[in-house]
């Protein structure tokens, strides 16, 4: 079972158009003391430097649309917010998250009504139609004319200030990490005026992870594969296998390393059979995109692979939105610590 192929190109190119650290941000500058004062009090202007261009933002959005990009960190982010209320169309959905009650949440969200374009996401016409004066894309991608989508320039015409998340704004996810996670919280914080809520929510990330890197410290690593669930993205039996990105950080902090870490000089590794079944995976870690039984696609591999550690083990995990960008990424750490070092925690 594969994933259709325009879903699965259309994944592909949101999941692997990605790079280059675009979230730093900076309060905007007023005129004098008393402006200053204002907006000490207001926490606005607010101006971050995203990708190279400068978004002002004069008060909190309250007109946001969520772009697709085969992502959820951007809704999931705002939902841990608070800011569920601002969302006039969400795009985005894994189906499933380790949060409890995130996956209803998001499917309570407006949609819009939107009818997305051949590139899975929201047209130009309709963009502009939303009126909205937020939009959030998970990369560049989103904001690319020849993808049918309105460019930055055109939303900002019609009043709309827009954001790429951290690592999107080129097209390479390779550097990726949790720090991007606390980053788009970071913004999104300074963005709606919610920094404290923003703040606690990374230092309690750091404390749990730090927690669990500190318990697992010493232990023998465990080579992981990573991979999405019932997935094309290549032209080889296995091309949905994670090589590089935020997926190593979070490996790395539960004691673990990627098998196929070298597979690829990218974020994606696009193998054979051969090649997968020559290598020794200890483990598992199986991310289900909009899939409801991700844990059948692991035992199945499981069984195709008789001689990994992992097959005579049966050590795998199933996972979602935990182990990309977002703002989960401590429950991802802690679910696969304790699925490979169960003493140590």
């Amino acid at each position: 079972m594969s994933m259709n192929r325009p879903v699965a190109t259309a994944l592909a190119a949101a999941l692997c158009l990605l790079t280059a650290a675009c979230g730093s941000s900076s309060d905007g500058k007023a005129g004098n003391s008393t402006t200053e004062a204002a907006a000490s009090r207001s926490g606005y202007p607010v101006t971050l430097d995203n990708c190279g261009q400068k978004q002002t933002f004069e008060k909190a959005p309250s007109r946001v649309v969520v772009m697709n990009g085969a992502s959820v960190a951007e809704v999931s982010t705002l939902l841990a917010l608070g800011l569920d209320d601002k969302i006039v169309a969400n795009q985005q959905t894994y189906g499933d998250s380790e949060v409890p009650g995130r996956a209803e949440a998001i499917k309570k969200l407006p949609d819009g009504d939107v009818k997305q374009n051949d590139a899975f996401d929201v047209p130009r016409e309709t963009m502009i139609g939303l009126r909205p004066d937020l939009v959030l894309s998970t990369t560049a991608y989103g904001f690319d004319e020849k993808n049918g989508f309105a460019t930055r320039d055109q939303l900002k015409a019609v009043g709309a200030n827009s954001y790429v998340s951290p690592q999107g704004c080129d097209q390479d996810t390779s550097k990726m990490t949790i720090a991007d996670s606390y980053q788009l919280l970071r913004d999104m914080g300074k963005v709606f005026n919610v920094g404290d809520k923003a703040e606690g929510l990374i230092a309690a990330s750091e404390k749990k992870i730090a927690a669990v890197a500190d318990r697992v410290q010493g232990e023998k690593k465990p080579k992981v594969m990573v991979l999405f669930s019932n997935m094309s993205m290549g032209g080889n039996d296995f091309s949905s296998i994670v090589a590089k990105g935020i997926y190593n950080d979070i490996l790395a902090k539960a004691g673990s390393a990627n098998a196929f870490e070298n597979g690829s000089k990218g974020s994606f590794a696009d193998l054979s059979k051969e090649k997968v079944a020559a290598t020794d995976v200890d483990a598992l870690v199986v991310i289900g995109y909009n899939d409801p039984n991700p844990a059948a696609y692991a035992k199945k591999l499981l069984k195709e692979f008789p001689q990994w550690p992992a097959a005579k083990n049966n050590t795998y995990v199933t996972l979602s939105d935990s182990m990309y960008l977002g703002p989960s990424n401590d429950l991802a750490v802690e679910k696969i610590a304790k699925m490979l070092h169960p003493d140590a925690l």
